[in-house]
């Protein structure tokens, strides 16, 4: 294993060191939607139930393509296995895409039309291209312009002001951006669309600047602003396409952005922009909900070294202090970008918020100066997949969204910013365009995990850090289907199998690539059918506390939702030594799955499962030898609020516990 050279995934200089997010499910009963009808490829050779594979590889030699099909077959296996638990569930999905900026429309624009409708396909046909289902559109001008000059929707002379809102107009959108919205909604008329100010008119600000300054701190202002907001809303509603999420300003801590629109709106002023926006907006567009904070995971170290006196240690903690003000009630959940902190940001918020939602919402690809396209197709695809395409989706995010769709060779155009961003398309000279590796990250997700899928469990054991190890996060579709991403955080091919209920697959996948697998809904109601697994629920463990017989602060990373950590024993196995869980309640117990984790030596030798009722008196329900990373223990009902798992063998090999899962 060797850490690839990661880039930055960035506009801005970002710590790029991203440690892993742990999820803590949320459960559900087992609803599996009937079969489809098997939609295969004449010649494929695929029955209903085979398992489909599209890869994606960092050399570029493959690029979402579908590999032969694979089958299930009926038992375990002794490879490294993800365990799918469908039963499990966690967020509902709204998206997947990028900005159809105005940039983005320029360089699709230079296409020949019957290339830019190509490209168009590409970008949004679910069939023909990736499906990109979710856009965040700029409300005026973002650093990814084609004009001359910034702009908003009412611009009027320096010095002059228009609280009326008199010379308010969408008209530099009909020309491109709007045609090019309007064609995507006919490739995908599901698309989602949220939108964003990088600042308001210059008029309503303190330095009479679209680029830094504040929002005036005047009742008026902060009326004009949202009624402006509204007015975009309706107008684009009218273009036919309506907004169904509003943020109130791009990046609010960015105070210094590099020549390009941006304002320096606190926490307070964010509060009074949303108390006047959220009665407006209900009123006119019932249908637009308005999403918090939109900047990064942590505050950018720029960004604290640019707080204001009144804005005491740069607001690191923003999101919460917004979901706290009287603002909350009007606000969806938070959205998050990339440029600074890591994913596990985004399960800290939504433990303390569980009732808001956690959007994901910009993370541009980038490139160093000297990088040739095979450097930054590989290390992109290496890092947004590990990060982005995993990494916030199994922390909660509804959505996930990189940035440009399309730009030229140069990264641009560009009006101050970023100089080394990508997009999904690249527009050539010569009025071709080719795919970069965001292209891929995002439809690995988009083209298969339908709007209103919803996440389901599934072990993972790599990091956002790059740990040589697999990677995952599976969906189940409204259809019923099943749509699982692996990567492989290895240089090397890894094998392994996947675990559905009674049935297995196995496979693998080359170093650093990155695959999506779908099987149909009957396949997962026929692995369940008759199982040991039939009619289980999950126990929720999101409040249980663990202890060890050693390094007992670790224990609680056996019961994290998280097989990328572990509890160990720091020694060799011998008889005794245990971990035990308190649920906290008495629960009532049919299984107990003990998951060594990636590790596959580490697995007890021998195994005792006892259960107690107070914590002093113990019974041993089961008891046996261990064969592999996985031992599943099945019980007769059992009531119980403590549950210890005893080593009762011997090895040289350390005995770790990666995660412990319980059914009901």
């Amino acid at each position: 294993m060797t850490s690839p050279t990661t880039p930055p995934p960035t506009r801005r200089t970002a710590h790029r060191t991203l440690a892993a997010g742990t999820a803590l499910a949320a459960t559900a009963a087992l609803a599996l939607a009937p079969a489809l009808a098997a939609d295969a490829h004449p010649g494929n050779g695929r029955t209903t139930d085979d398992v489909r594979a599209w890869v994606t590889t960092p050399d570029g030699t493959q690029r979402l393509t579908e590999q032969a099909p694979v089958s299930f077959t009926t038992g375990t296996s002794t490879r490294t296995t993800i365990t799918i638990d469908p039963a499990t569930t966690y967020q509902t999905m709204d998206g997947f895409g990028g900005a159809l900026t105005d940039s983005t429309a320029a360089v699709l624009y230079q296409l020949s039309p019957s290339a830019r409708a190509q490209a168009m396909r590409d970008l949004f046909s679910p069939s023909d291209g990736i499906g990109v289902s979710f856009l965040r559109q700029p409300v005026g001008s973002s650093d990814f312009t084609a004009t001359s000059e910034h702009y908003t929707y009412d611009d009027v002379a320096p010095g002059q002001t228009d609280l009326a809102l008199k010379h308010f107009s969408i008209a530099h959108d009909e020309a491109q951006i709007l045609p090019l919205l309007r064609q995507a909604k006919k490739l995908n008329p599901s698309i989602k669309v949220v939108a964003t100010p990088w600042s308001p008119p210059a008029w309503m600000k303190t330095n009479d600047s679209l680029v830094g300054g504040r929002l005036k701190d005047d009742p008026a202002y902060y009326d004009a602003y949202a009624r402006y907001l509204v007015k975009y809303v309706k107008a684009y509603a009218a273009a036919g396409i309506p907004v169904d999420y509003l943020t109130v300003q791009n990046e609010p801590q960015n105070r210094t952005p590099s020549g390009y629109p941006g304002t320096d709106m606190g926490v307070k002023q964010e509060e009074k922009v949303i108390e006047a926006l959220g009665p407006l907006l209900k009123k006119a567009s019932p249908r637009t909900k308005i999403l918090g904070y939109d900047h990064n995971w942590s505050t950018h170290p720029n960004d604290a070294a640019s707080a204001p006196a009144d804005e005491p240690g740069g607001e690191t903690d923003y999101p919460y202090q917004l979901l706290d003000s009287p603002a909350a009630k009007w606000i969806a959940g938070t959205a998050y970008h990339c440029y600074a902190g890591d994913p596990s940001a985004q399960t800290a918020l939504h433990d303390a918020y569980p009732d808001k939602g956690i959007w994901f919402t910009e993370c541009s690809g980038s490139h160093g100066a000297t990088d040739t396209p095979a450097q930054y197709f590989s290390d992109t695809l290496k890092w947004h997949a590990r990060t982005i395409t995993l990494g916030t989706t199994r922390n909660w995010a509804k959505s996930v969204l990189d940035w440009n769709l399309a730009l030229d060779d140069d990264g641009g155009p560009h009006l101050g910013g970023c100089d080394t961003c990508t997009g999904f398309l690249a527009v050539h000279p010569d009025g071709t365009y080719s795919k970069n590796a965001e292209y891929y990250t995002i439809g690995h997700l988009a083209k298969f995990v339908q709007q209103g899928a919803v996440r389901i469990g599934s072990t993972s054991f790599g990091t956002t850090g790059w740990n040589g190890q697999l990677m995952d996060v599976a969906f189940r579709n409204p259809d019923g289907s099943t749509a699982l991403v692996v990567h492989n955080e290895n240089d090397n091919p890894r094998s392994f199998a996947v675990a559905v209920g009674s049935r297995t697959f196995e496979y693998t996948l080359p170093g650093g690539a990155l695959a999506t697998f779908t099987w149909p809904a009957s396949a997962t109601r026929g692995a369940f059918t008759g199982s040991a697994l039939a009619g289980l629920l999950p126990v929720s463990l999101a409040h249980a506390t663990a202890t060890a017989s050693s390094a007992p602060d670790d224990a609680k990373l056996a019961i994290d939702a998280d097989a990328s950590t572990r509890w160990s024993s720091g020694a060799a196995q011998t008889p005794g030594q245990y971990v035990q869980l308190d649920l906290g309640k008495i629960t009532e117990l049919r299984r107990v799955a003990i998951d060594a984790g990636d590790n596959l030596g580490d697995y007890p030798r021998g195994w005792a499962v006892s259960t107690s009722l107070d914590g002093t008196h113990w019974t041993t329900k089961a008891s046996g030898t261990g064969v592999g990373q996985l031992t599943n223990v099945d019980l007769r009902p059992t009531l119980a609020r403590y549950v210890r798992i005893t080593q009762t063998g011997t090895s040289g090999s350390w005995w770790s516990v990666a995660d412990v899962r319980l059914y009901r």
